[in-house]
């Protein structure tokens, strides 16, 4: 039973990070290898607690990036655009740090 709800997870949770960071190649790679890291990291857990606790953790993680994250775009002058989509309302808007913006600038 479990594995097939850490399966299920497991794709939600690629699904979300696939629709949320369309087109950022950089933040698909490394959200899959972290996703990946995870999911190995825990394969040996078999107290159903655990497992429950853990499935819940992957359920809510992929809501978050669903929901809470808006993958901003740099337009033509430089600036970063934001457009967020229905399932976003409610949300706040969190700017970047000085330091992540001078990461994509170069």
């Amino acid at each position: 039973m479990a594995s097939g709800e850490a399966i299920a997870a497991y794709r939600a949770l690629i699904r979300a990070t696939r629709r949320t960071f369309a087109g950022d190649t950089l933040m698909l790679t490394e959200s899959k290898k972290e996703i990946r890291r995870r999911f190995e990291e825990n394969r040996g857990v078999t107290a159903e607690a655990e497992l429950r606790e853990l499935l819940d953790q992957a359920k809510e993680a992929s809501h978050f990036i669903q929901h809470m994250i808006v993958q901003a775009k740099r337009s033509p002058s430089g600036s970063f655009e934001v457009k967020p989509e229905k399932e976003h309302s409610g949300a706040t808007l969190e700017v970047p740090s000085e330091e992540i913006l001078s990461k994509t600038r170069q």
